[in-house]
């Protein structure tokens, strides 16, 4: 097994194909984290933690040995209260209102395969051989808690995941203030800390900065995973990269408000933390109640930050994507939103269809404002019945009738959200997230429904469904365009108010479990006002985001690129769209914006209509192209060849897995005059075979490829970008 328990040193050592993780119970019986990094034998492991004594200010909770030190000695899951003055992985507060706790080692068990969680998404197993899991039993006797640590390994991946259950078995009620789903304690501070941050139409650009004395990190309390931050952390030792250096990812999978901190004490050891953000939060756990925290998916590289993407990419592409769509290509689509916004018809529609048909394209999206009396953004969310104005005939007929043309049909939802003006709102003013006599604020003129209620939920499920019963859809966006505000329930007692955002959170994924179960053929996108909610958590129901709302090709370098460091381009809404562009007023051809979105789930988001006849036999070549492509692209491995935040050029190359063909797309954003010569060294290769350009007919050796580099042409005007397809001959 991938995991052992030696009894005598009280040791567990965790391996998966080339990394070790090991845990050590100390004499006290509190779980110390000795090691994790490179793989290594299981000798000797016992003399690698080391404790001493410290001075007074770090206390010792047992004169006996006073090189216990909770506040100094590395742990694997660290309390409140004890000594111990950093930040913790838990705190509760007692029926008596104080807040110390200590729970040590009660038993544990190891066993093949992977448990699922109870309400969460989370990574799984097809066969039990795949992974091993060790759950360690803490108790808590004075609070009557029990605190299980679950670890499973991966046996053929870098990665190891991590959750917390605690369990109130004592006699009265304990409130988990704060409620971690890991933390790690590195023996030193010499890191880089790498996160993904932005905003609205420029999400998870990459930033990287050394790590500094104190507190540091990331966090979201907008009730969503965020435009801003997303979750997940990496640090990095001084001077990796993408191909060189340790590298030590944690990802959280989980779509509501998180927190991910490090902390450098005073003798320069780090903490590295994640977890559902503690900020507004406390849970009731009464006698015999559970709670279960987010899975975090801890992943170890040697080889940089490349390295660690690839682990990822897989997992979440093959263990944490399900259903029907997972292993299938994905459909090139045209999506009418930047084509009509709210104001078209179904003549108009069928229109786009029609010409999406000539050009070879496989499913028609019908974005928002074909529900209720939605002219605008104003009105409507949450009836979900069709405007007979603008479809007199129904969604059944316009479905129809775009499959007439040899297109799938897809649609629009936006089931979390409540307009004031609504039906909806009318009927059950009480049904939205609102604390009583204060404003509810609105956003984009909506409010947000509260999906803490289990008759919401069912009724909004109800809902949807009817809707895709109605109809032969095949596709739906599911988007969500605002954060929480006055967060409060009003079927929830004043004890239970701050439970809210995270009982919104399995309200909703209870509703995604259901619609993705009863419709298992239907492709589901997720979307939060692009990528407001780009994260593991949605990533379980719908195999594919749209990545941002920004179509730009040249800031679409940047998002794509900051996304690939943790989500693979299977997960990768990506399309053409209109120049100049909506969001940024850019003009870029269109030759280099097919190119920046092949690299994901290909599509348009423009009307096809108006394409000129040379416009229509350059998109007819991009859609045949990314036919060919589409199964090394959603399937292959993906390698980051220059970084467009360190320079006027971006570069990345998708390798099938047995390294028998790769596509390679280089992009310049800005002209230089009389420029020098460059080559461009590729990875990812077989050195020891020769490839064949398939464009040029050229013949090159995958050794000449990576390290003498491939010659790059010489590029004219700003906004280029080249496309090389290579086979193994």
């Amino acid at each position: 097994m991938a995991i052992q328990y030696f009894s005598d040193e009280r040791i567990f050592h965790l391996q998966s194909k080339a990394t070790s993780y090991v845990i050590q119970l100390l004499p006290t019986g509190v779980p110390a984290h000795v090691y994790w990094g490179r793989k290594i034998r299981s000798t000797g492991l016992s003399s690698i933690l080391q404790r001493t004594e410290r001075c007074s200010f770090s206390p010792a909770p047992y004169p006996e040995d006073m090189s216990i030190s909770y506040d100094t000695i590395a742990q694997e899951y660290p309390v409140y209260g004890v000594g111990d003055f950093r930040h913790p992985a838990y705190q509760i507060q007692a029926e008596n209102g104080t807040t110390a706790s200590e729970a040590l080692y009660d038993k544990h068990r190891i066993y093949r395969g992977k448990p699922a969680l109870e309400g969460l998404p989370a990574t799984y197993t097809e066969h039990e051989e795949e992974a091993d899991t060790l759950e360690i039993e803490l108790l808590d006797p004075v609070a009557g808690l029990r605190i299980i640590l679950s670890y499973t390994v991966f046996n053929e991946l870098n990665a190891i995941t991590r959750s917390v259950r605690f369990v109130n078995e004592g006699s009265q009620s304990l409130r988990l203030l704060r409620g971690l789903s890991m933390s790690v304690d590195f023996r030193d501070s010499n890191y880089d800390m790498l996160h993904l941050s932005g905003s609205w139409a420029r999400e998870r650009y990459v930033e990287r900065r050394a790590l500094a004395s104190g507190m540091q990190g990331i966090e979201s309390r907008r009730g969503a995973s965020s435009h801003a931050q997303n979750p997940f952390i990496a640090l990095l030792s001084k001077g990796a990269d993408e191909d060189h250096g340790e590298v030590y990812g944690v990802s959280l999978v989980y779509s509501g408000g998180f927190s991910a901190q490090v902390e450098v004490e005073p003798y320069k050891t780090t903490r590295l933390s994640i977890g559902i953000n503690p900020f507004d939060f406390n849970w009731l756990l009464e006698q015999g109640q559970a709670f279960q925290t987010p899975e975090a998916v801890l992943v170890f590289s040697v080889d940089g930050i490349g390295s660690m993407s690839r682990t990822y990419h897989k997992l979440y592409r093959t263990r944490l994507s399900r259903g029907t769509h997972r292993d299938r290509t994905r459909p090139v689509l045209v999506n009418n939103w930047e084509a009509t916004y709210f104001n078209f018809t179904a003549d108009k529609i069928e229109d786009i269809a029609r010409a999406g048909s000539e050009l070879g394209l496989e499913l028609f999206v019908l974005d928002d404002g074909w529900f209720g009396h939605r002219n605008d953004d104003r009105s409507s969310l949450g009836d979900w019945f069709v405007d007979a104005n603008k479809l007199p005939e129904g969604l059944d007929d316009l479905a129809k009738r775009v499959n007439g043309l040899g297109l799938q049909f897809g649609l629009w939802f936006e089931p979390e959200m409540i307009s004031p003006d609504s039906e909806l709102y009318t009927r059950h003013p009480d049904w939205c997230l609102h604390v009583p006599d204060r404003r509810r604020t609105e956003g984009r003129m909506q409010l947000v429904l509260d999906f803490s209620r289990e008759d919401v939920c069912q009724a909004i499920g109800d809902r949807i469904a009817d809707v895709l019963r109605s109809a032969p859809i095949s596709y739906v966006k599911w988007d969500m365009n605002r954060n929480m505000t006055e967060i409060g329930s009003a079927l929830l007692p004043p004890e239970r108010q701050r439970e809210t955002a995270h009982r919104y959170m399995l309200g909703l994924y209870g509703v995604l479990e259901r619609i993705t179960s009863e419709f298992p053929d239907v492709l589901f996108e997720s979307c939060s006002g692009g990528g407001g909610r780009f994260d593991p958590g949605m990533l379980y129901y719908m195999p594919q985001t749209w990545t941002s709302d920004n179509t730009d090709a040249i800031s679409r370098l940047k998002i794509q690129y900051g996304t690939s460091i943790v989500y693979p381009l299977s997960s990768m809404g990506s399309h053409v769209s209109a120049v100049p562009n909506h969001q940024v007023h850019r003009n870029t051809s269109l030759e280099l914006r097919g190119h920046i979105a092949m690299s994901g789930n290909f599509g348009y988001e423009l009307d096809l209509t108006k394409f000129t006849e040379e416009e229509k036999e350059t998109v007819k070549a991009q859609v045949a192209l990314y036919k060919e492509l589409r199964p090394l692209v959603q399937f292959g491995e993906q390698y980051r060849l220059l970084s467009p935040f360190e320079g006027n050029e971006t570069a990345w190359l998708i390798a099938a897995e047995d390294k028998s063909e790769a596509v390679v797309v280089y992009a310049r954003t800005l002209a230089e005059p009389n420029d020098s010569l460059y080559y461009l060294r590729l990875k990812g290769l077989d050195p020891e075979a020769d490839y064949e350009w398939l464009e040029g007919g050229v013949v090159y050796g995958g050794d000449h490829l990576m390290f003498a580099g491939l010659p790059l042409p010489n590029l004219h005007g700003d906004f280029q970008s080249v496309l090389w397809r290579f086979r193994r001959v």
